[in-house]
Formats: structure tokens, C-alpha cells, sequence
């Protein structure tokens, strides 16, 4: 029995494992809510969770491309910024402005996830350090020339942050419709399957013939383009773009958290976007269970924090634990096609050094 426990447990996939957090997180949020006197499961409770999880749910999309390929982006904040403020402007409360801004502020978006991932893969810069840089930059062009608020987001696109098809806000079903794309360009395009070779073992892919740049170039293009979508929805809500709206939000650090939490490896090469919408529903239910009970604003960072750190040492321990039995030399297959090209580059090294008779 005991040894049919791991195989037990390894039935459930990491993304189930979320789901199932999320179920009990929202247990436990609606017995809090219910004894400071309001329904959790209330419509307009119900919206505001979902108008929490959108904007987070844009760039966390983002951050795992980027983590999956072993990279990282702490520019997104200051590109959420950015986008807010180049819609706005562009928009300058015009409706027929409207397209025009939207493919302009992605434009730019994707060309600064372009220089960042040419900075990463061509000059070969940590991805810490070249979107930590990068970030530096749009901040210095920020203060330099927004003093304030700019621009003004006409009535129509207002409506995108500030309607609903019944609870569900219309940000949210965009949001979840990002993801549900991004999802299936992960799992049916071939720099989508080479996005987890390149984060499981750069060098492995490079011997098996994938162009290893170009994954990673790929995931930071489309990480500033979700950021500028979120930047976008944000001026929609506030009905003005802003130069601190990024930063503000915090969205560099909460971004990361939610991939961590939904259960993408930090070192890259495994995780799910819908793992990752998981992590940032289970964010959005205790940030609104949290201000309804009134909880002290500097605990709900001490509660994030120990739920992250505890959700890491879980995956954690499942990943040692999955990966035991596989990476032996008397193992029939592994699930990591890299964990195989490798074996088999080494056994042939052993074969090409054997003394020949």
C-alpha cells in the first residue's frame, strides 16, 4: 500500500492541486465572510474577485512565458505604466482614436519585449538584470516627462473596465480569453513546445536542433504585450493613464508570486497558464476576503507570503519525488525527451572511450 501511495499522489497534476487550494482558500473566505455579516457568494462580491484577478491575470500570463524559459521580467510594471499613458494620450478621448491607440501601445510594447530578448539571448544578460535595466529606463522617461496623470480614455473604452455580462466583468472574460489563447499557442505551436525544452535544459535543446533564442525572444514580446494590455485596462478604469499605475500595483513581485503559486517551476521548463490563473484567483479571494473582515493591510503581506513560501515547498518536494525513479540509468523512458537525449549523449561518450579489443 505504502508504495502505491506516490503514484497515488502523483495522479494529481500540479494544476489540480491549485484548483483544489482554490476550492479550500474559497471554504475557508466564505465562513470569514459570512460571520463579518456579508455572502461571499454574493453577485456583486463575485464581481469584485473577478475584477481582481483581471489586470494581475495580464501580466501574470505574461511572466510565464518568461519564467518557463528560465528568464524573468521586472520591466512589467513600468511597461503597465507606459501602455496607460501612450493609450490615454493617443486616445485623448476620441472613440475614432481608439484602434489606433490600442496598435500603437502594443507596438511599442512588443518592441521593447523585442530589445529585452535580444538583450538576453544575443548578449547574453541575465533576464534579471536586462529587464531590471530595462525597467530603469522607462522609469527615467516617466519622470522625465509625466509630471501627473495625461491623456483621457474616451466613454466607449471605459466600458471595457467598467461593465459586465451579469457578475463576470468584461476585463475578466478578455483576460480569460488572453489565456486561453496563450494556452494554445503553448500546446499546439512548436516555439510554444520549445519554450519548456529551452527552460528545462538550454543546452540539451541547442544539441537537438532547436533555435533556443527564439522561444525566449518570443515569451518577452508577448510578456510587455499582456503588460500593456493591462496597462490599458487600468487607464480604461481610472479613465487616464498614469505614470505610477504600474508600480503602484506592484505587479513586478505579484505577478511572480502567482506563477510560483500556480505552479510553474521558477528555474523554468514546466507550469501551466491555467495553473497560473489558479494562483491568481487564490490572490484575488484572499485580498477580498481580507478587506471585508478588515485585516490589518501589512498582515495580508505576511499571509501571502507564507502561503507562497509553503506552496513552493510542496511543488518542491513532488518534484523530487516524481523525478527520483526517472533519472536512473536502468529507468525504461522518462517524460523529458531532454532527460533522454542526454543519457544517450553519455552513453555514448562511455561507448567512444571503451578499449576496443
Amino acid at each position: 500500500m505504502s508504495a502505491l501511495a506516490p503514484k497515488a499522489r502523483r495522479r494529481f497534476g500540479t494544476t489540480a492541486i491549485v484548483y483544489i487550494a482554490l476550492l479550500a482558500v474559497m471554504i475557508v473566505g466564505a465562513v470569514l465572510v459570512n460571520t463579518a455579516g456579508r455572502n461571499f457568494l454574493s453577485p456583486g462580491n463575485i464581481r469584485d474577485i473577478l475584477t481582481g484577478m483581471s489586470v494581475l491575470g495580464f501580466v501574470a500570463i505574461g511572466q510565464t512565458l518568461v519564467i518557463l524559459c528560465a528568464s524573468l521580467d521586472l520591466s512589467v510594471p513600468y511597461v503597465v505604466s507606459l501602455s496607460s499613458l501612450l493609450g490615454a494620450t493617443i486616445m485623448a478621448g476620441n472613440p475614432a482614436n481608439i484602434i489606433p491607440a490600442v496598435l500603437v501601445t502594443l507596438t511599442v510594447a512588443a518592441g521593447i519585449g523585442l530589445l529585452i530578448g535580444l538583450t538576453v539571448t544575443k548578449l547574453r544578460v541575465n533576464g534579471f538584470i536586462a529587464t531590471l535595466g530595462a525597467g530603469l529606463i522607462i522609469k527615467g522617461y516617466l519622470d522625465t516627462q509625466y509630471k501627473g496623470t495625461a491623456g483621457s480614455m474616451p466613454w466607449e473604452f471605459q466600458l471595457i473596465g467598467a461593465t459586465g455580462v451579469g457578475p463576470v466583468p468584461v476585463s475578466t472574460i478578455i483576460m480569460l480569453a488572453a489565456a486561453l489563447l496563450v494556452a494554445l499557442f503553448l500546446s499546439k505551436t512548436r516555439t510554444g513546445n520549445h519554450m519548456f525544452a529551452v527552460g528545462g535544459n538550454e543546452q540539451v535543446s541547442r544539441f537537438s536542433g532547436i533555435r533556443t533564442s527564439r522561444p525566449t525572444v518570443v515569451a518577452h514580446m508577448l510578456c510587455s504585450v499582456m503588460a500593456a494590455m493591462a496597462g490599458l485596462l487600468l487607464a480604461s478604469r481610472l479613465g487616464v493613464g498614469s505614470p505610477t499605475v504600474g508600480t503602484q500595483g506592484g505587479y513586478d513581485l505579484l505577478s511572480i508570486a502567482a506563477v510560483v503559486l500556480g505552479g510553474t517551476l521558477l528555474l523554468g521548463g514546466r507550469g501551466s497558464i491555467w495553473g497560473t490563473i489558479g494562483g491568481v484567483a487564490i490572490f484575488a479571494v484572499m485580498d477580498n476576503v481580507m478587506s471585508v473582515i478588515q485585516l490589518n493591510p501589512f498582515l495580508k503581506d505576511v499571509v501571502r507570503g507564507v502561503i507562497i513560501v509553503a506552496a513552493v515547498a510542496v511543488y518542491t518536494g513532488r518534484a523530487i519525488e516524481s523525478r527520483r525513479p526517472r533519472f536512473g540509468r536502468d529507468s525504461q523512458s522518462s517524460m523529458y525527451p531532454s532527460v533522454d537525449l542526454q543519457l544517450a549523449m553519455d552513453q555514448e561518450k562511455e561507448r567512444d572511450h571503451e578499449p576496443t579489443s
